[in-house]
């Protein structure tokens, strides 16, 4: 399955709503007014591209109107796409790789937006490129979690860097920085504790394992990459606002986009954020990790 069929059937639910909401409004050969662009406005808040993006859009659709860009309600969706295509430049979304040394990316998240999947998933995709990749289970508060992360390394044939549940997680990643230094990994990949941005220790105690990994190697962590959960919609929105005022968050992996049909909030986190979305999840498997790629998902985001 080629990339765009992959967003496409990932889409699928956020394109049924989005659809259903544009047939009402758009009709071939009929012209464009204000009431359309209300009922217009109407069908992308609910596929949650959130009230700032959808008026900014909104705006762009009327401003073609009015300069004659656009005459006819069936050329919206085209002209839509190319505006949401054109939101992310080539190297907002491009992975920041070390120059020398191995490259620390950084993964938080809460519990149950899917991180310790999008971790190994990333293992995996990182392997497959060729790249030696070690794990750092730093996520030793939740019952289970390195068990769980270890299984995953075993699977996606990765080397882990483990403690017992309850150790120190600025110990676990001071010992993963120094296997990767020892090992020449080109890609450490850190899970920390999935948390809620509520829990002031448990954010906390995500700065002190950023410093460690700070001192440990030069320039680290190069990438801090938050897992939000598409299926949450605007909601994701809050966490990642919570989580930016510990950490430098530099990207966004937004997952169970297959399962939700909430995926315009991928625009609304361009639009309110400014942090890219890098990787998205389409699925259960290891291989159901794609790279961002705005002109595919604005393609499918409005394909038939």
């Amino acid at each position: 399955m080629g990339l765009f069929d992959r967003f496409k059937e990932g889409l699928a639910r956020t394109r049924r709503k989005l659809a259903s909401g544009f047939r009402a409004v758009l009709r071939v050969g009929q012209r464009i007014d204000e009431q359309t662009l209300h009922r217009l406005e109407d069908a992308m808040l609910a596929a949650d591209f959130g009230p700032s993006a959808t008026q900014k859009l909104i705006e762009v659709v009327r401003s073609g109107w009015k300069s004659g860009e656009i005459a006819e309600e069936q050329q919206v969706t085209g002209y839509l796409r190319t505006h949401i295509a054109g939101m992310w430049p080539e190297t907002d979304r491009s992975i920041r790789l070390a120059a020398s040394g191995p490259t620390v990316i950084l993964v938080t998240g809460i519990n149950g937006s899917g991180k310790t999947t999008s971790v190994a998933k990333l293992g995996s995709y990182f392997t497959k490129a060729g790249k030696k990749v070690i794990l750092g289970a730093c996520d030793t508060f939740r019952a289970a979690a390195v068990e769980q992360l270890s299984i995953w390394s075993q699977r996606v044939g990765v080397q882990i860097v483990k403690h017992a549940q309850g150790a120190d997680p600025g110990a676990v990643a001071f010992d993963a920085c120094e296997a990767a230094l020892a090992r020449n990994a080109d890609i450490l990949l850190i899970d920390t504790a999935g948390r809620l941005h509520t829990q002031d220790h448990l954010m906390r105690e995500l700065g002190k394992i950023q410093k460690v990994v700070e001192r440990k190697i030069p320039g680290a962590p190069h990438e801090v990459l938050l897992v939000l959960d598409a299926t949450i919609g605007q909601n994701a929105l809050n966490q990642a606002r919570q989580f930016s005022q510990h950490v430098s968050v530099t990207g966004i992996f937004l997952a169970k986009l297959d399962g939700s049909a909430k995926g315009g909030v991928v625009v609304g986190i361009r639009d309110q954020l400014n942090v890219p979305v890098k990787f998205v999840g389409l699925g259960e498997t290891p291989d159901d990790i794609e790279p961002f790629d705005p002109a595919v998902f604005a393609e499918a985001l409005f394909s038939e």
